[in-house]
């Protein structure tokens, strides 16, 4: 009869956590990162040698003599061969934008949302367009059945589902590695690595050792055969991932697919890319028969009619090589209470009230009676700064009651001394504004000289005064 190595007397059982890799002779609640309940054990020969240390995956050379990995040897970085990466075009360019290109050979890709969302609609989708090619994709569920992910990929495939796309429900992680072994495909999907688990550990599926191993072991297995694969996760009610944090560590690519369930737009952003840029915004929106690419991302973002309210004025950032222009709102009432409220919904509160209190100090403006709401329409949070000046405008207005005029459009930080620093992307700004009918680009006098394309005037600004008196010059 075999004997269970992980019983045998030749080895001992370390803990590990899986936050931060911190090791324990002994089991802890609590760990020296500040995280609760993440350890996992690990089963190491005695003495704690260095070869048994690293583990002993399935597929591991013998090199060295059966230690599972051959020795190792420091060479020149110069003289390393600088390889392009081999990328497969997904068929949706939403998606490849947002990988840098298309889908990295070997690499391991995250993607997360709340559930309902359309992470499964997503992957499948790709995993058709793939098939359709003549590539083959495999599909391993451990929350659905095959007849349920056939109902959805008749909706996404109403030509008929390719032959190349694969479907296998199983939780065993050695069960999904000997299928990949069999049918070696192209594309591998795992949905949802919450559900995998590995006989190796006596831990249930989902806890955190089995999700920190079972990734570990896909990676290895992904990089050994150049296999692209993505891992649906799930998420917390604060919106972070659930699981340990050093599986965002051990992955190549993290995704974040997210929208309000009301809408029917959805944005997949990254907030980790080895093999791409982090600043990309993919847009799509959910139809009956899946989910359609959203080119004109600012068009859908501007739906509203400017210029016809107070406290509305119209703004852009530069995610990537995407310039995209949005609308914010601004709204001022009394406070019922002696505690005045700021509420925003795609601006930092941070951010608010630092603008707050310059047009306060700098610009006159007395809020301390009143309550202030911000919102960004359609839910879109932009990165960096460059909506503070359209942010302070509208602000200003609707505490004054004022309409901004239409075809007038704000970019701009807005510094502690009321001063208006420059952005990245104003030119392209600048062409994605005149292509959807503005007129007129208030921005930092730093940007002030980009070149304009016919039909807008780019007008630079020094400070949120100036901003304010130029509005109606």
């Amino acid at each position: 009869m075999a004997t269970n190595p992980r019983t045998t007397a030749k080895s001992k059982a370390i803990f590990v956590c899986g936050e931060c890799g911190f090791e324990s002779p002994k089991w802890m609640g609590q760990c020296v990162c500040g995280a609760w309940n993440s350890f996992y054990e690990r089963r190491v020969e005695p003495g704690g040698s260095a070869a048994a240390r690293r583990g002993t995956l399935r597929g591991a050379g013998a090199a060295d003599g059966g230690a599972g990995y051959a020795a190792a040897q420091a060479a020149p970085l110069a003289g390393v061969e600088a390889g392009g990466t081999r990328r497969l075009d997904t068929g949706m360019d939403e998606l490849n934008r947002v990988l840098g290109g298309g889908i990295t050979l070997g690499t391991l890709t995250l993607i997360s949302g709340e559930p309902g969302i359309g992470k499964s609609t997503l992957i499948l989708q790709a995993a058709i367009r793939l098939a359709g090619r003549g590539l083959k994709a495999l599909y391993v569920s451990g929350e659905e059945s095959p007849e349920q992910i056939r109902m959805r990929a008749d909706r996404l495939a109403p030509g008929g589902i390719p032959e190349g796309v694969l479907v296998l429900s199983a939780t065993a992680i050695e069960t999904v590695l000997a299928s990949v072994a069999d049918e070696r495909p192209d594309f591998l999907i795992i949905d949802s690595i919450q559900t995998m688990y590995t006989e190796t550990l006596e831990q249930a599926p989902g806890s955190v050792s089995q999700i920190r191993v079972c990734t570990d072991i896909l990676m290895r297995e992904c990089k050994a055969v150049g296999l692209p694969a993505f891992i649906v996760a799930h998420v917390t009610k604060s919106g972070d991932l659930a699981g340990p944090k050093i599986v965002e560590h051990i992955v190549d690519c993290v995704l974040s697919f997210s929208g309000e369930k009301s809408r029917d737009l959805r944005l997949l952003t990254a907030s980790k890319n080895r093999f791409g840029t982090t600043s990309e915004v993919g847009a799509f929106e959910m139809r009956e028969n899946g989910l359609a690419e959203i080119q004109d991302l600012s068009g859908c973002l501007l739906e509203g009619s400017l210029g016809q309210a107070s406290g509305t004025i119209a703004t852009a950032a530069c995610e990537g090589t995407r310039p995209l222009l949005m609308e914010i709102q601004a709204l001022t009432a009394g406070a019922g209470s002696g505690f005045p409220r700021r509420a925003a919904i795609g601006v930092d509160n941070a951010r608010l009230g630092m603008i707050l209190a310059v047009l306060e100090r700098k610009a006159g403006l007395d809020l301390s009676g009143s309550d202030v709401y911000v919102n960004i329409v359609g839910g879109f949070r932009p990165e960096g700064t460059s909506s503070d000046l359209a942010c302070a405008l509208a602000v200003w207005f609707a505490a004054r009651g004022v309409i901004v005029p239409a075809g007038i459009l704000a970019i701009g930080e807005v510094g502690l001394a009321g001063e208006i620093r420059s952005v990245r992307g104003a030119e392209s700004i600048a062409a994605e504004a005149a292509r959807l009918g503005f007129t007129r680009l208030i921005l930092p006098q730093a940007n002030a000289k980009i070149k304009t394309p016919p039909g807008i005037s780019a007008e630079g600004v020094s400070s949120v005064l100036e901003a304010i008196s130029l509005v109606f010059a």
